[in-house]
């Protein structure tokens, strides 16, 4: 699944393509996603000019001088920038096209993604106005870490994944945060100190910085707006590491599932 790396290169390929370019005409081919695309959706966009593009979590947001509308990538999708007359491949589901002879294409395999319609005020709408604070705002501090931490019981690793506490802590990026924190994945939030707090919040900033600069973790077929791969699966430490000596200490990584997630860790590095 994209997570907020991926979301953000992706944002940043297609930007410079499409902002200040008018939406030509928006070509529909499948709207059965995960929440389907409405039926007034071409008529709201077609004709209008993409005043700026925005990324909300793992939403894109693409402003319109009248509302906005929002893509989210799911579990397998991507936006590319093609030529109009590319030809299409299995599951290109819609294109938005553009003056330029090119188009912003979607597609997704698994259509667990979505193009939805929010209007003025796209933060009230329900699936952005409860998210917890982006990792690169002041608001994520240690200091707020460590007050909503406590009293938790919940494994510190699903606590930082929560979308409610802060955004873009996918698994990948929560495995890789907690082993520069050093801090085993299974801790109870409420057992993690203020000075804890400061070291995890600095590497999922730092992660998550580190992850964007090289255009996101390819692991199956992730690809950013200009059709390249990620390459930040070659730094990861622990993640999908199994029985892999552990890069600081030579320790063999152990892995165990939290939350039905896969979770990678160095036994004698994470405490």
């Amino acid at each position: 699944m994209p997570e907020l790396p991926e979301v953000e290169t992706t944002k940043r390929g297609i930007e410079s393509h499409v902002v200040g370019k008018k939406i030509a005409q928006v070509i529909i081919r499948e709207s059965r996603f995960r929440w389907p695309i409405s039926r007034g959706f071409k008529q709201k966009v077609d004709g209008h000019i993409i005043r700026s593009i925005a990324r909300r979590a793992k939403y894109i947001l693409f402003e319109l001088d009248h509302g906005y509308f929002m893509i989210h990538l799911g579990m397998s999708g991507s936006l590319r920038i093609v030529e109009s007359k590319t030809i299409l491949k299995k599951h290109d589901h819609v294109d938005f096209q553009l003056p330029t002879g090119k188009c912003l294409r979607f597609n997704d395999p698994r259509r667990f993604g979505s193009v939805l319609w929010l209007g003025k005020h796209p933060m009230k709408h329900a699936l952005l106005n409860k998210l917890g604070p982006e990792p690169f705002a002041k608001e994520f501090s240690a200091e707020y870490l460590f007050l909503r931490a406590r009293k938790r019981k919940v494994a510190i690793k699903n606590f930082i994944m929560d979308n409610h506490i802060v955004v873009g802590a996918g698994n990948i990026y929560a495995n890789e945060a907690l082993f520069i924190s050093g801090i085993r994945p299974t801790r109870p939030a409420g057992k993690v100190t203020k000075t804890e707090c400061e070291r995890l919040v600095a590497a999922i900033i730092a992660v998550l910085k580190a992850s964007i600069e090289m255009g996101g973790t390819t692991l199956k077929d992730f690809v950013g707006g200009d059709g390249k791969p990620g390459y930040f699966q070659q730094t990861l430490r622990v993640y999908d590491r199994e029985q892999q000596p552990c890069k600081k200490c030579g320790t063999l990584i152990k892995a165990l599932r939290i939350g039905q997630r896969s979770t990678y860790y160095c036994p004698n590095c994470q405490k």
